[in-house]
């Protein structure tokens, strides 16, 4: 409802979707199901660069073999909703994706491992917001 991303498998396909502030949905989703076995299932984002709110190009793959691809035109600002969760293999929270309601939509597999990285451009300071920005941004979300 508030923005966020979710990785799950939709009709035994891989999908990917990035919600921006639940007025934009942007899905990405995998050419064939799955097959019965373990599996590594990887998104990227190639984020364009040169401040916030950028887009990028995203792809999603399936044991290192590109599956699908998207283009994703803007992100969140800042941060998602504060009050919302992290969940891996169920969505506790409001749902990010419409694919699915905010009961029952649990994966049925195993996750065995899950991993987020940050890429070394990310250290690039262009997207960071000053100390002044950020109580000027908070003090307009009151």
């Amino acid at each position: 409802m508030f923005g966020g991303w979710s990785l799950y498998a939709k009709d035994g396909k891989p999908k990917y979707c990035y919600n921006l502030v639940g007025v934009e949905y942007t899905y990405v989703e995998g050419r064939g199901a799955l097959p019965l076995g373990k599996h590594q299932i990887r998104v990227e984002l190639e984020y364009d660069g040169g401040g916030p709110r950028k887009g990028g190009d995203l792809a999603l793959f399936v044991d290192g073999k590109a599956v699908g691809t998207g283009r994703l035109e803007k992100t969140q600002a800042f941060l998602f909703s504060p009050d919302e969760t992290c969940d891996v293999g169920n969505d506790t929270g409001t749902p990010v994706s419409q694919d699915y309601g905010p009961h029952g939509s649990a994966f049925n597999g195993e996750v065995n491992w899950m991993q987020i990285d940050v890429d070394e451009n990310a250290k690039d300071a262009d997207h960071m917001v000053s100390s002044e920005e950020g109580v000027r941004i908070a003090m307009v979300r009151q």
